[in-house]
């Protein structure tokens, strides 16, 4: 006989739907923990993926920083940029050179050591390190390539004849005496060397450019810097360039403002 409860169910339904329910909790409890799990796992992801793009942001931080500090050092000189900058000591001495043939026409004074010494620069600085690194690596590179060989030809002519012209200028002047014939040889010399250095620097050097192409123009850069050294020691340019100077102001024409015209 089955006895009835308060709610009018007998004792045997009253179990099963207690059986019941406790399963239905049992289960929630299950999914939540599940769902609580997932949840952990899903912000470990996270927090995973911020830390791997943090490092990343970090690193690219650090590689721009690099960059920047590369950027603000100081910059590679190019092979074109090196030779123009030589030129510009050889047009500094053509300077002298003008002054003295001015001096020497007007029968002005004229200290000839200064002339000894500027073509001494011409020759150990322009004839024996820049010409011979045009004719190493700059003119045999364009005539193997077919490029303005004509224009090479004359230029080679030009640098032998140079360096006679300063052979002459040198035993003239050891003499001490300011004479007509050490003017001719130094006006010869600087016309002959103003349009040399000019078509150099507008057409013979952006061809050479065009020819060996960037990487082997960075690298020519090094080479020649690398010569520069092992010639005239680490600052060859700056210190042909501070002679150079001390010779402008011997001869009274270190003042760039008294070429302005009036």
């Amino acid at each position: 006989m089955n006895l009835l409860d308060a709610s009018g169910n007998t004792r045997k339904e009253t179990a099963m739907r207690a059986e019941s329910t406790e399963r239905v909790i049992a289960a929630r409890r299950g999914f939540l923990r599940t769902v609580a799990a997932a949840g952990g796992l899903a912000l470990a992801g996270c927090a995973t993926a911020g830390a791997a793009s943090g490092a990343h942001a970090e690193s690219a931080g650090e590689k721009d920083k690099e960059e920047q500090d590369k950027e603000a050092g100081e910059a590679e000189v190019t092979p074109g940029e090196d030779l123009m900058q030589e030129h510009g000591v050889l047009e500094r001495i053509l300077l002298l050179y003008d002054e003295a043939i001015r001096r020497i026409d007007r029968s002005e004074p004229l200290d000839v050591a200064v002339i000894v010494s500027a073509a001494k620069i011409i020759r150990s600085f322009v004839e024996d390190y820049h010409e011979k690194q045009e004719e190493q690596f700059v003119f045999p590179r364009l005539q193997a390539a077919g490029r303005e060989t004509a224009l090479v030809t004359v230029l080679l002519r030009q640098h032998q004849r140079g360096r006679e012209l300063t052979d002459d200028a040198l035993r003239l002047a050891a003499t001490g005496t300011a004479s007509k014939e050490l003017a001719q040889v130094l006006a010869g010399f600087q016309r002959m060397y103003r349009p040399h250095a000019a078509r150099e620097d507008t057409v013979l050097f952006p061809a050479f450019r065009a020819v060996v192409g960037r990487a082997g123009y960075l690298d020519l850069g090094e080479q020649f810097e690398d010569k520069e050294h092992e010639i005239f020691g680490e600052h060859g340019f700056e210190n042909a360039v501070a002679e150079v100077a001390r010779l402008e102001t011997a001869l009274g024409i270190a003042d760039l403002a008294k070429f302005t015209p009036l």
